[in-house]
């Protein structure tokens, strides 16, 4: 599966020709089985650890369908919302997606704690396509009004066991409760303990499911 090349996925012009930049040629087991998945408009569970590429496996879909929406968001609206579980990791993938967007019109901002909540509340007045969040920040600036969760049209939860582990749990549904219930969702997890079953089973509707095993 993983010979395809990303051409054959049904990627956008401009998302290939981003991912050529990085020097990406063949689709990692995730890439090639999350990827066309998310084009077809279905929710997704992945289990994979970090490392198997999984950041590109929702980050070029996600890029894809907001280049085919076209709009921009309006003031202080979210398109797609993304939450981690540390400022490591939120920063690791929006690092990632600017990569991938940056031969695109689309804008990423980031909202962690540890940083200034005013210089976050500024950035977001003018509407944001793709919002990587921890969750603990995120709902700070909601108590501010500085954004609003009601045109989200995509939702990634990635590293789900340890944001329940840190204590994320009633964060998750509190943000799960404000974003509209006509969504995209796609949960990524390392391991899948019954609480992150549950948890998909509350996020998810009818999702694919994509497995695979951390690389050597």
């Amino acid at each position: 599966m993983s010979e395809l090349s990303f051409a054959e996925l049904g990627l956008d012009p401009a998302v290939l020709e981003a991912v050529s930049a990085v020097g990406y040629e063949t689709p990692s087991p995730i890439q090639a089985q999350s990827i066309p998945a998310l084009l077809a408009g279905n929710h997704l569970l992945g289990v994979a650890q970090t490392g198997t590429g999984k950041t590109a496996a929702f980050g070029l879909p996600l890029i894809d369908m907001l280049l085919q929406n076209g709009r921009k968001p309006d003031p202080k609206t979210v398109k797609t919302l993304i939450l981690a579980p540390t400022r490591e990791l939120v920063n690791q993938i929006a690092e990632n997606l600017r990569i991938f967007a940056r031969k695109t019109p689309l804008k990423v901002n980031i909202v962690v704690g540890g940083a200034s909540i005013n210089r976050q509340q500024h950035q977001l007045a003018a509407g944001t396509d793709i919002l990587v969040a921890t969750p603990g920040r995120l709902l700070d600036l909601l108590d501010r009004r500085a954004l609003r969760l009601d045109a989200v049209r995509f939702l990634v939860l990635d590293e789900a066991d340890q944001m329940l582990d840190l204590g994320f749990i009633h964060d998750l549904k509190k943000i799960a409760s404000l974003v509209p219930d006509a969504r995209q969702t796609m949960l990524f997890s390392a391991t899948m303990p019954k609480t992150i079953a549950d948890l998909s089973q509350r996020f998810l509707t009818n999702p694919e499911r994509v497995e695979v095993s951390p690389p050597g």
